[in-house]
């Protein structure tokens, strides 16, 4: 009988593909009062701006993955990169070590982390008529990284999960719901799980922000109204893909109402500044001609949300047949088939999707989880090290390492993971399962 009959169900493996991209790290100390880079006044803050660099660092990653990872079409990143920095330069916060980047997901969002980690999605930047649309949504997320909304936010979540964990900040998106949560903490609609949520003084005050740095770098201010018209469009015409954006970034007609009124008067000098479409268009030529496909990515993503996976597969099907080489919709219909418990199908597309894209690691936990069930152990280790070597310090991944260690019959090695995960987990179904290996093995007493 094979290990995963004794310790592992189907809604378990389910589950683990739905923390894979949790963040483990201890929590900072208290810091008290600072002073706001925007208005000078004092703020009580919960991290000081080291600590908000620190927690950029460990997280960023982590979001990035479940975004299915950067783009890989450099020169368009790089033309992100640019307008972002030169942004950042004329921000509150200059010194900040600001980065930007396109990242492969296929719903509408953009975000920032306390450090200045900061990335757009592929399914935002279609929906982009100009380069100062583009500056404003940028523009806009710099405005809370400087008036530090991000590290408030985060700090308030960290309190939380303080009171809730004791010890850590175990993040996941949707807990033990069953197979939607495969789907919701990779890069789905839940992939705002690492996220700030802010409040609507926020989200004025980093338009607010977001206007003056795109206006002090030469955009028209006509590019904040244009993104805010676009946002309110998309949520009329294709609500589920903003699901996420709107529930970490609270929209609402009285925004426009403002950026129009601000464009008019407060910036009325900069009516005719440029907004750069053509060299819009042209830096995302590649992108907007798949946009039909990413359209297709986000339907798919909602009926997978919902279990529906037989017309998600067929939904990616054709994406696939359109974009045959994309990593996202490959690693998409992966999870889609281990869903549908096609673990030989889910090992084929991602294997397909991890030669593409061999830097980003969910193909490999894919892989790695469904030669667990599929027995072939060996194969499932080395996945699952790449994982841990791809994105370090998920318990998770200790344990299950442990769990293909022991399908090759190496005890000694498979004690070493489960005494490694059970000094960092110190309850639950495989925290038990660990321990009375130790135990029956005589490594434990």
């Amino acid at each position: 009988m094979s290990i995963t009959k004794h310790i592992l169900t189907r809604r378990q493996l389910l589950h683990f593909l739905g923390i894979g991209t949790a963040s483990y790290l201890s929590l900072p100390l208290l810091s008290g009062c600072a002073i706001d880079p925007v208005t000078g006044k004092k703020q009580f803050m919960i991290m000081s701006e080291s600590e908000e660099i620190n927690i950029d660092r460990k997280q960023s990653p982590l979001q990035f993955s479940t975004d299915y990872g950067p783009l890989q079409d450099q020169q368009l990143n790089q033309y992100i990169s640019r307008i972002g920095l030169e942004l950042a330069n004329r921000s509150h916060r200059p010194h900040m070590p600001f980065t930007f980047r396109g990242v492969n997901a296929s719903y509408i969002n953009a975000y920032a982390f306390p450090g200045g980690s900061i990335a757009v999605t592929r399914g935002i930047l279609v929906e982009l008529d100009n380069e100062a649309e583009l500056a404003a949504l940028l523009g806009h997320e710099i405005g809370h990284v400087c008036a530090r909304h991000t590290a408030e936010q985060s700090g308030k979540g960290m309190l939380t999960s303080l009171l809730l964990t004791g010890a850590s900040v175990a993040t996941s998106a949707a807990g033990y719901g069953g197979a939607a949560d495969l789907v919701q903490s990779f890069g789905q609609l839940g992939a705002g799980a690492l996220l700030a949520h802010y409040s609507r003084d926020n989200e004025r005050e980093a338009d607010s922000l977001g206007m003056e740095y795109m206006t002090r770098t030469g955009y028209n201010p006509s590019g904040m109204v244009g993104l805010m018209q676009v946002l309110l469009q998309n949520n009329k015409h294709k609500p589920s893909a903003v699901e996420v954006m709107f529930s970490t970034h609270p929209m609402s007609e009285d925004r426009l109402a403002w950026t129009k009124k601000a464009a008019k008067e407060k910036y009325s000098k900069m009516h005719n500044a440029p907004v750069h479409r053509e060299r819009f268009m042209d830096m995302t030529t590649s992108l907007r001609k798949n946009k039909t496909a990413i359209s297709l990515m986000q339907k798919a993503a909602t009926a997978m949300a919902k279990g529906k996976y037989g017309p998600a597969e067929q939904t990616l099907q054709t994406v696939l047949q359109k974009m045959p080489d994309d990593y996202t919709g490959l690693v998409m219909m992966g999870k889609g088939q281990f869903a549908l418990e096609n673990t030989k199908k889910a090992v084929h597309y991602a294997s397909r999707a991890a030669q593409i894209y061999p830097q980003e690691a969910q193909a490999h936990l894919i892989i790695g989880v469904s030669e667990i069930v599929n027995q072939r152990y060996d194969q499932a280790y080395q996945h699952l090290s790449t994982f841990d070597n791809l994105l370090p310090g998920n318990p998770e991944i200790t344990f299950f390492r442990g769990v293909a260690k022991e399908g090759q019959g190496e005890r000694q090695e498979a004690a070493q993971y489960y005494r490694g995960y059970i000094q960092r987990v110190k309850q639950g179904q495989k925290a038990q399962y660990a321990y009375n290996r130790l135990k029956t093995w005589g490594y434990a007493k």
